[in-house]
């Protein structure tokens, strides 16, 4: 067969493979996203107040994208492995996170070196849920209000003390804040975790803490434990008789415990947007909200610029309180 006949028809058969090729990126970059699984990692145990929400954010973006939107949880150093692998992780929409304060608010002034940067290192989808902690004494507590409480500590400082989830905690660093704004002492009991911190309030060998208050108001409602006050700005939907710190004396007070939506850094503009409308649009269905407000938890959705601006501010907020307090990370 002749040289250049052989030629042309390997110059021709290498021309279609290639445009073959062209014609399969095109037909995936023009695939709507998402093309195939999600994965949401939780950077805490499962079965946590973190792990639940982010399993109902899951179950709801599944149903609207009709693609399998899978919970993975990578726990390990309080939240910080599993937030520092999502910031690692390619930006294509296929690694997300569900994360909270401890881990882009309080863990930037509670370890030494951070291997990332909560603003720079993530793309800030949305601040999906909030939740407020009560102030909750034991019963033999003589206090029924804030104001009583203070009266007292101030009475018979460092006499009272309180029970936390750990140092460096949401509720350990809520009370710090507490202490500083009433200007009063109490001592710091840490514990691993709110079940037994709990248990030592219901017995009385604990007089007060602060826990988020689906985990509190049960024991209210009881009366097992008294519940003098919440930290929210307004009242809780699920402690409505329940002040608040900022309406009993203390202005503006608030110390929340909030989960937040993120992306690494990179996504593209338009897939950020995407996925902040669509979180946006499960969260305030009725059905999702009333799931999410049955557990205490107030619905956010707020914009991408709203949640980087809440991100920078709180970690300012608690910054001030590490630093004022001691806390170190256990």
């Amino acid at each position: 067969m002749d040289r250049r006949i052989v030629r042309l028809r390997w110059f021709a058969t290498a021309a279609l493979a290639m445009a073959m090729g062209w014609l399969s990126v095109a037909s995936n970059a023009a695939d709507p996203y998402p093309a195939k699984t999600v994965r949401v990692v939780v950077p805490f145990p499962a079965g946590g107040s973190t792990d639940l929400v982010a399993r109902n954010l899951a179950q709801r973006l599944s149903e609207l994208w009709g693609q399998p939107v899978v919970i993975e949880n990578r726990a390990g150093v309080a939240g910080v492995a599993g937030s520092d692998y999502v910031a690692k992780a390619t930006a294509d929409g296929y690694t997300l996170l569900v994360a909270s304060l401890s881990t882009h608010a309080v863990a930037p002034s509670l370890y030494g070196k951070l291997p990332y940067d909560p603003v720079r290192d993530f793309a800030h989808l949305t601040e999906l849920v909030a939740i407020p902690n009560a102030v909750s004494v034991h019963p033999s507590i003589p206090a029924r209000s804030v104001k009583e409480l203070v009266a007292l500590a101030k009475a018979h400082p460092g006499q009272l003390n309180y029970a936390s989830n750990g140092t460096g905690t949401s509720n350990h660093l809520a009370t710090e804040l507490f202490k500083t704004r009433a200007g009063i002492s109490l001592f710091h009991v840490p514990y691993k975790g709110s079940a037994p911190a709990m248990i030592d309030l219901l017995g009385g060998h604990i007089s007060m803490m602060l826990d988020v208050v689906m985990t509190s108001q049960p024991h209210i409602k009881t009366g097992k434990i008294r519940g003098i006050a919440t930290t929210g700005l307004a009242r809780s939907a699920v402690l409505p008789e329940v002040p608040t710190i900022a309406e009993s004396g203390y202005p503006a007070f608030e110390a929340i415990v909030w989960l937040g939506f993120f992306g690494p850094a990179g996504l593209p503009r338009e897939l950020a947007a995407k996925l902040n409308a669509d979180a946006v649009s499960v969260l305030n269905s009725p059905k999702m909200k009333a799931v999410l407000n049955e557990q205490g938890w107030d619905v956010i959705a707020n914009s991408q610029a709203q949640f980087t601006i809440r991100i920078r501010d709180e970690i300012v907020k608690w910054r001030k309180v590490v630093q004022d307090s001691g806390a170190k990370a256990d």
